[in-house]
């Protein structure tokens, strides 16, 4: 049985791609990748059937990541056949609770920065669109920091799952 993760936004072409190619790539190396589908969103439909923002592509593209993207609205109905959706900021996360179905669906959103233990307080991924360069880079160090916990977490679902 596949375990499927959404990372959400609000466009789907800065943050959530990001965190998508990211997580994939972890995924991937953790030899899991058979297990865990890894998918983004957006919470809007502003992007959608574009790619992700360039400056997302080249920080990605310069620290080693690959991976195509097309912008998309999340759909309430996904969330039956999902396991977790993470939101990157509280906009987002109250967003995507009011559009769960059910109580249960509710409990699958998650903030991504509640799983990088050195976050703190301040769970949101910052919005790098209306800025330059240095706050992708900001993007993804917390993507990244975020995506270890992230990935012992579903590790864990999934072998409880198998087990």
């Amino acid at each position: 049985m596949t375990y499927r993760v959404c990372f959400v936004c609000t466009g789907n072409i800065c943050r959530s791609p990001m965190a998508e190619i990211v997580f994939r790539a972890r995924v991937t190396e953790a030899g899991l990748d058979e297990l865990v589908e890894v998918d983004s969103a957006g919470t809007g439909g502003w992007h959608e059937g574009d790619g992700a923002d360039p400056r997302t592509v080249a920080v990605l593209e310069d620290n080693g990541y690959a991976g195509g993207h097309t912008a998309r609205q999340f759909q309430p109905c996904w969330f039956s056949r999902l396991d977790l959706v993470i939101a990157l900021d509280s906009g987002h996360l109250g967003a995507l609770r009011r559009l769960a179905p059910t109580e249960q669906d509710a409990r699958k959103v998650r903030l991504l920065r509640s799983y990088d233990p050195a976050a703190g307080d301040d769970l949101d991924v910052p919005d790098p669109y209306y800025g330059g360069t240095d706050g992708f880079e900001e993007c993804l160090e917390m993507v990244e920091a975020a995506s270890t916990g992230l990935l012992a977490a579903v590790r864990k679902d999934v072998e409880g799952r198998v087990a």
